[in-house]
């Protein structure tokens, strides 16, 4: 089961792709439509379901070339490329301002065009002012329609913004990081009140029947954060998302990108029970094999699979051997699944992704397997 970029269920989803942003239904279909082939054993739903009359206020849909522009009733601009996340342009993107913002008066950033509950930049979805408590019932749908399509045939997970993605997204990343060191006590009162919103989110699709939350927590690694840092502003509200999740009895698991080799153990302490993407060099800094050493009895371990050298490879053999590799190293022991480290880039060919399912199934059990190639084989005899 790998994440997919949304431009590459824009190109491969035989869907035009503002019905797979827009629309609980395009989307729900698109993620069928590619676990089914690639035969992926889950499904992750990481974005909130649609209103039912989400394109209503749409006055005209131009197909071009390079994408798809929506011009909607107000004058604002949808444009959606064909291999990349949509934009959306109206009034200007705005951020709160962290040297002026009460952390125990939030009751205006449900209205701030650049940060809107987990929906990313769609016109028209914001119900709901202050810290997101009440969940509006239409965030549930694409939930509801793939249950429906998929029943227990494969495991659906949701997902959920960590507290401290949400900080960086409510101010901008640059003044985000630097209200950390200037004004650190403030940003933990504002976490405090963010894990409210994540926890309330991540709550609601585990009573919806999801079978497993997934944290997004792309920018805890060390190309944006130090591992004390990790330890101050991440791990204690991570925690209480985790702990939330658990208590309802299902699991959860978290996806951080880049550099998290001196953090490992850390990410275990927030109680999360499996850990998504470990980039490997030159991406981030992990190797599988050492992973497993340190943190393989506490957390399962999902990806190491180069995601970018997955797009340049041009051979069945390369995509193979490399992901062998991975599977080589990760199933001593239990406890791995076979994924690409982050997100499956727009322009890689399907072709390649239809090789894992059936390389995961048929993986022999030999140290000697004649399916890696010599390069591989010398690695991993090393580790």
């Amino acid at each position: 089961m790998c994440q997919l970029a949304l431009g590459h269920y824009f190109l491969n989803a035989g869907l035009a792709p503002h019905r797979i942003w827009f629309t609980s239904e395009g989307f729900a279909d698109a993620l069928v439509a590619l676990q089914r082939r690639y035969r992926f054993d889950g499904i992750l739903i990481n974005i909130p379901g649609r209103p039912e009359n989400a394109l209503d206020d749409v006055t005209r849909i131009e197909t071009r070339a390079d994408g798809e522009r929506l011009t909607w009733r107000d004058g604002g601009v949808t444009f959606v490329p064909r291999d990349d996340s949509p934009q959306h342009a109206a009034r200007p993107a705005t951020r709160a301002n962290f040297e002026t913002i009460d952390p125990d008066h939030l009751d205006d950033v449900g209205d701030l065009p650049g940060y809107v509950w987990n929906t990313y930049h769609i016109p028209r979805v914001a119900e709901t002012r202050g810290i997101l408590r009440e969940i509006p019932p239409y965030f549930f749908r694409t939930i509801d329609l793939v249950q429906r399509a998929v029943g227990d045939s494969v495991s659906i997970h949701g997902e959920v913004f960590s507290p401290f993605t949400h900080l960086m997204e409510l101010f901008g990343y640059e003044n985000a990081l630097m209200g950390l060191v200037s004004d650190p006590a403030k940003a933990r009162a504002l976490l405090e009140r963010l894990t409210d919103a994540s926890i309330a989110w991540a709550v609601a699709q585990a009573r919806r029947g999801v079978d497993a939350v997934l944290i997004s927590s792309a920018f805890a690694g060390g190309s944006f954060i130090s591992r004390a840092m990790y330890h101050e502003f991440v791990l204690p509200y991570e925690r209480r998302v985790a702990d939330a999740v658990k208590a309802l009895n299902v699991p959860v698991y978290t996806h951080t990108c880049g550099r998290i080799g001196d953090r490992l153990e850390l990410i275990a302490e927030t109680g999360t029970q499996g850990i998504d993407t470990l980039d490997p060099p030159p991406l981030g800094d992990v190797e599988l094999a050492e992973a497993k050493r340190r943190i393989s009895d506490k957390l399962f371990i999902k990806g190491n699979l180069d995601s970018v050298a997955l797009l340049a490879y041009k051979t069945k053999e390369q995509v193979i051997a490399d992901a062998a590799a991975r599977i080589r190293i990760g199933k001593i022991g239990g406890g791995y699944i076979l994924s690409t480290a982050c997100s499956v880039a727009p322009r890689v060919e399907p072709w390649k992704l239809e090789l894992l399912a059936p390389l995961a199934e048929e993986f022999p059990m030999s140290l000697d397997s004649p399916i890696l190639d010599e390069n591989h084989r010398t690695q991993t005899n090393a580790d």
